[in-house]
């Protein structure tokens, strides 16, 4: 296939997202297409054998459909796998990947993409938006195919992992770590992908699939070894570092407060914690609201928003729950290892472009939901306990939003040098100081 007709491609995608984009939201208000993706057969494992007798990465299911964006199908193909994996338990679980081949490129390199979707519905998921179905909370990662098309023309074999597993746990760093490295393992292993255990590998995503990126960085040596060789580095933005201090940066803002209860909810999903025995009225209200939500259905629509507002008083603090703390210092990647691999680390600093006024002692600020302190003093750490090259970047005037038209191509630019076999640069020793992350501390009741 030429290069005009591979970005001919390219414009259609982006021209499908653009056109479709209010029949997308039309089709979103209505049931139909949450209950077509949810009866697709696909996703669920029916072998004889538990999954617990196969490898992670191990290939269940293997299926080729078309391209789509918005329900639209374009003429790029796409193959999908159900693969085994492992959850933020440890458990064997199945999960589904999609492996997008280059018309320009050939087995060599492919690059890991991980979506931020950020959703607690299933249905939202990369593969099925790929497949064809259409939710509100899907929108997300069919506009996602405007960040992967330079990728693919680039010659970039593309790999897209459902970072959250198929029940959507929603903030469980872990559980996205392990299903990106499984994913990769995957579709080296899958004939139809024309992927092999010599292809290289970069990891690439922003905000939630920042999350996904470098948990999958910091757990490959140990976890996937036999991936972590293959890597040539991670590049991610508006990264998700202490959870406990972003619950505490966004709350009560004006636009990211609905953050709060989705990642409770996320979080006591992936842990099995019945969080809403902790609740009053309200937020079982809230719960209910967002339980099947994504990102669109939180941001902006509860202003205000605490997780005191939602709590029965005794559990004003958080940390007064010890499974949920335990959960939560689980899920911070400061206690995590440090990864094998260079990096570039780019995040936003303007957060009250987008209404998080918020300046605490020891959080600070941030880009409106993530905070510039922890992703700083992850950084510092990376240079002190590895041997890798960080490259950090801080937007000093963009939000989150903002920051991902700045780092998009910086993140691009990056893994090609990467690929190319170039010295990655490193900012250790200049990075300014951030906030500690040690663990959270138990409180008392109320």
């Amino acid at each position: 296939m030429s290069k005009a007709a591979v970005r001919l491609i390219s414009v259609a995608v982006a021209a499908a997202a653009m056109a479709a984009a209010p029949a997308a939201t039309a089709a979103a208000a209505t049931p139909t297409a949450a209950t077509a993706s949810a009866s697709d057969s696909f996703y669920t494992y029916t072998g004889s054998e538990p999954l617990s007798a196969f490898a992670p990465g191990t290939v269940l299911k293997t299926r080729t459909l078309p391209y789509h964006v918005l329900g639209i199908p374009t003429p790029l193909k796409a193959v999908q796998l159900l693969y085994r994996t492992t959850d933020a338990q440890g458990r064997p679980a199945a999960n589904v990947t999609t492996v997008v081949r280059s018309p320009t490129g050939d087995s060599s390199k492919a690059v890991s993409y991980q979506s931020f979707y950020d959703s607690l519905n299933p249905a939202d998921s990369p593969s099925r938006a790929i497949a064809g179905n259409v939710t509100l909370g899907g929108v997300i990662p069919n506009a996602e195919s405007l960040i992967m098309a330079p990728l693919l023309l680039k010659g970039y074999n593309l790999v897209i992992p459902d970072t959250e597993g198929q029940q959507a746990n929603f903030a469980a760093g872990p559980e996205y770590g392990t299903n990106t490295l499984d994913s990769i393992r995957a579709a080296t292993k899958a004939a139809e992908t024309g992927l092999n255990s010599t292809t290289s590998f970069g990891l690439i995503g922003y905000s939630g699939g920042a999350i996904a990126t470098n948990w999958a960085a910091a757990l490959a040596p140990s976890y996937a070894p036999d991936v972590n060789r293959r890597l040539v580095g991670y590049a991610e933005g508006g990264l998700l570092v202490d959870p406990a201090h972003n619950l505490k940066y966004v709350d009560g803002s004006l636009a990211w407060s609905g953050v709060v209860p989705m990642a409770v909810i996320g979080v006591s999903r992936s842990y099995g914690i019945d969080v809403k025995s902790y609740l009053n009225g309200y937020g079982l209200s809230v719960y209910k609201d967002l339980e099947g939500g994504s990102i669109i259905d939180a941001l902006g629509h509860y202003p205000g928003l605490t997780w005191k507002k939602m709590a029965k008083p005794e559990y004003a603090n958080p940390n007064s729950i010890p499974a949920f703390l335990t959960a939560m210092n689980k899920l911070n990647l400061g206690s995590a290892a440090t990864p094998a691999v260079p990096g570039f680390i780019g995040q936003g600093n303007g957060g009250v472009l987008e209404g998080t006024f918020s300046n605490r002692p020891g959080i600070g600020r941030g880009d409106g939901v993530m905070v510039a302190g922890d992703v700083r003093a992850l950084a510092r750490q990376y240079c002190a306990t590895g041997g890798s090259a960080v490259k950090y970047t801080q937007y000093e005037l963009l939000s989150h939003t903002g920051a991902t038209l700045a780092w998009a191509p910086a993140a691009l630019s990056w893994l090609n040098d990467r690929f190319a076999g170039r010295t990655a640069p490193s900012d250790c020793g200049r990075i300014a100081a951030g906030n500690s992350l040690a663990p959270e501390e138990p409180a008392p009741l109320s």
